[in-house]
């Protein structure tokens, strides 16, 4: 005579919570803080590293028009 549901029910949470360990599921919330990698040198704001140019110049324009683009985003001037 085995366990009853309570006994199941245990299992299942520890077997999933084996897979979900196993599988490396969870928040994505770091991984987009460590991708956060372009910072914009007048206000700090940060962008995700697959920012384009364009919506970099965009920015600058919009929230800096006194400035340069290049002192917003230094990198550009490669």
């Amino acid at each position: 005579m085995g366990g009853g549901n309570g006994q199941k029910a245990k299992m299942a949470r520890e077997k999933n919570l084996e897979k979900q360990k196993a599988a490396g599921k969870g928040s994505q919330l770091e991984t987009n803080k460590k991708a956060m990698s372009i910072q914009c040198k007048v206000c700090m704001q940060t962008f995700m590293c697959t920012t384009s140019e364009v919506k970099c110049r965009e920015h600058a324009e919009a929230k800096h028009p006194k400035s340069d683009v290049n002192a917003c985003f230094p990198h550009l001037k490669q």
